[in-house]
């Protein structure tokens, strides 16, 4: 049988606080021990004492791909498997390849290294993990469109935290170590605003210390979670937090839409699309799905939960629709009045406020 690849996480909050550079002395290290490494992927980004970490190793040349008239490099898997070094570097791991690839994500790449036997050290940053992009959103009023979902790094063997100051990052990329002087000043107007990073770092914090918990701590898996989903957009808001919660508790974690036909296919064009869209996005953070057939809401939701032994209920509430929760007749109450015992957990949708 042959052997999985072991996966290391260079891990920070920010752009600059060191992850490449920490990833490049380990390459160097292991080279000296007369391991066989590649770098398969590296973006030095002009930083010149990163770029000099990478000196002395074997670099994988990359794939050259054409897209709307404009050529584009990729990372060369192929290339990389056909050489089988016993370990590779790759730079960026939730980078997007360019349409046309064989994989879309870099991570996929990544994976086929794995499953070839051959170890990978990468990096990544706390923003472009899946379970958080909302709160990522709040803090930084940004929103991160390249993601990896959370089971894909709970799969890493070994998570390293890259830890730097907010000072301390901010005076890098003031004296030109992280950005250009004109991408800088719009960085330093956004994502690297100081109380945008100390929140960050709190995050990749508290995130990491999870991962070491979950890692050494014995697996309880008394609860079990149940997401609610519609087509409204907040919907993946509200799959997100359920796969996060349901990861801090270890907790299997179902999604579910309500149709009074069992199906979406009678529905409308777009409301099919988007019931559709967020059921895939769940199965993507490896939540199990159903489509339940039933024409009270309510009824059909608690019965669910009786059967399949849930213990948390996760709802979608609209500032708008805040009246029926404290008058009694929102969902929510109408699922309490059936099962009692159910713990449900009610999300706001706070788009409006950003």
């Amino acid at each position: 049988m042959k052997r999985h690849g072991r996966l290391k996480v260079f891990f920070s909050y920010a752009a600059g606080a060191g992850k490449t550079y920490r990833m490049l002395e380990e390459a160097q290290d292991h080279k000296k021990n007369g391991v066989d490494i590649v770098i398969g992927y590296f973006e030095p980004h002009g930083r010149k004492d990163t770029i000099a970490k990478a000196e002395g190793l074997e670099l994988i040349p990359r794939k050259r791909m054409e897209y709307r008239g404009t050529w584009f490099e990729e990372m060369d898997t192929e290339a990389i498997l056909k050489r089988a070094p016993a370990v590779c570097v790759v730079d960026e791991f939730p980078h997007t390849n360019v349409p046309g690839s064989e994989r879309v994500k870099r991570w996929e790449d990544v994976m086929i290294l794995l499953d070839a036997g051959v170890d990978v050290l990468t990096t990544m940053n706390l923003q472009h993990l899946e379970s958080i992009n909302d709160q990522i959103w709040q803090i930084t009023g940004i929103r991160v469109r390249e993601t990896v979902p959370d089971w894909v790094i709970k799969q890493a063997d070994e998570i390293v935290l890259v830890d730097v100051t907010p000072e301390a990052l901010i005076n890098r990329l003031k004296r030109g170590a992280i950005y250009a002087p004109d991408k800088a000043e719009k960085a330093l107007e956004n994502f690297f605003r100081e109380q945008s990073l100390v929140a960050l770092r709190e995050l990749a914090l508290r995130q990491t210390a999870h991962e070491v918990e979950v890692r050494h701590e014995t697996p309880k898996a008394t609860d079990r979670l149940l997401i609610h989903v519609t087509s409204d957009p907040a919907a993946a808001m509200l799959i997100r937090r359920g796969r996060r919660v349901a990861d801090y508790l270890r907790a299997e974690c179902f999604a579910v839409y309500v149709s009074e036909m069992g199906d979406i296919r009678d529905l409308p064009p777009l409301k099919r699309e988007a019931i559709d869209r967020h059921l895939n996005f769940a199965r993507n953070l490896r939540i199990e799905t159903r489509i339940l057939q039933g024409r009270h809401l309510a009824s059909v939701l608690a019965e669910f939960a009786h059967r399949e032994h849930i213990t948390q209920l996760f709802l979608m509430r609209s500032p708008r629709s805040a009246w029926k929760l404290f008058a009694g007749h929102g969902l929510a109450s109408q699922v309490l009045r059936i099962a009692e015992d159910l713990q449900i957990t009610i999300v706001a949708d706070r788009s409006a406020g950003i």
